[in-house]
């Protein structure tokens, strides 16, 4: 059995509404769920996807704005990729960060395909990969005002910084399972080590980059706080529990999220995974044309709906 890909990527920010406006309207992602951070109620927890919420398309964010600046460093996850239809597509985007004054790097090569890097507003680091037409398996949103044929389609990688590769390779490759393919030099002169899982190809990879002189990163506004892999239901889900738990790993119970359900565990001090199911959805407690409009909160949170409403600050998103 292997895992299906990157389900989710949450991250930090200390500025939600600039938040909104960047991944929503700059970005072109659908908001498919405003909630609240489960763990803490009085901090939002922000759904971005294709349409539907296809699982392999969702970047969330913490809103934590207390928090202060990501300070980078090794034992952390430093990027993450997204995927795009083509050359053609890479120059619309260096058009549309242009237009908004967003800093990018140029189309760049790497493992033999053309990239695009640049960052949030909160220096969220981001890149943007020709796909090559691969299949896709979500629906496009066609709601933010960017051509179908460019849209972002969900995930293409993650990278990870490590201090020491020979740490964290036997996890990726003796208890995930993720095969080893190949190394490329990343445009910023590092050398990555590129792994794949289940039918390989976007959304299927990870990048490991191994920096033995780096700083430990300080997880902030802008940084990663986890990446969540894809099972297909809670059976899968259970043999990946005694999986990690065989070997040593802390893995939590299973935690029901109400869109999906939970396991995590972490593979160094710094860089925490997730395994979560495809379902059952964002469409689980909304219609699908109205997702991400009001507030939504799982079943067992709803007893407490009027106080944690009392506890946050409306979401101001500023105006182009």
């Amino acid at each position: 059995m292997e895992l299906n890909g990157i389900h989710h990527v949450t991250a930090v920010s200390g500025q939600i509404g600039r938040n909104v406006d960047f991944y929503t309207r700059v970005l072109g992602l659908r908001l498919v769920k405003k909630s609240v951070n489960q763990d803490d109620v009085s901090a939002y927890h922000l759904f971005y996807a294709d349409k539907v919420g296809s699982p392999g398309t969702d970047m969330t964010f913490f809103d934590w704005p207390g928090a202060g600046p990501d300070r980078r460093g090794t034992d952390s996850i430093v990027t993450t990729a997204f995927r795009v239809d083509g050359r053609a597509a890479l120059d619309y985007w260096i058009a549309r960060l242009e237009g908004e004054g967003v800093t990018h790097h140029g189309i760049e090569s790497f493992a033999g395909r053309d990239v695009l890097r640049f960052e949030d507003p909160e220096g969220q680091r981001l890149v943007l990969v020709d796909d090559g037409g691969a299949a896709y398996e979500g629906e496009i949103w066609d709601g933010a005002g960017v051509p179908v044929a460019h849209a972002l389609r969900g995930f293409y990688a993650v990278m990870l910084s490590v201090p020491r590769l020979d740490r964290v390779d036997p996890i990726l490759t003796g208890v995930l399972q993720f095969r080893p393919t190949r190394r490329a030099d990343y445009p910023t002169g590092a050398q990555v080590a590129i792994y794949e899982m289940g039918a390989g190809g976007p959304g299927r990879e990870v990048w490991v980059v191994e920096e033995p002189d780096a700083p430990v990163a300080w997880l902030g506004a802008g940084g990663v706080h986890h990446v969540a892999f894809r099972v297909a239901d809670g059976d899968e889900q259970r043999y990946w529990h005694e999986r990690t738990a065989r070997v040593g790993l802390r893995v939590s119970p299973v935690i029901d999220r109400f869109y999906f359900q939970s396991i995590y565990f972490r593979i160094s001090n710094g860089i925490l995974f997730e395994i979560a199911t495809d379902g059952p959805g964002f469409a689980a407690d909304e219609d699908p044309d109205a997702l991400g409009e009001t507030l939504a909160l799982p079943p067992f949170l709803e007893p407490q709906r009027e106080q944690i409403e009392a506890g946050l600050k409306p979401i101001v998103v500023p105006q182009p």
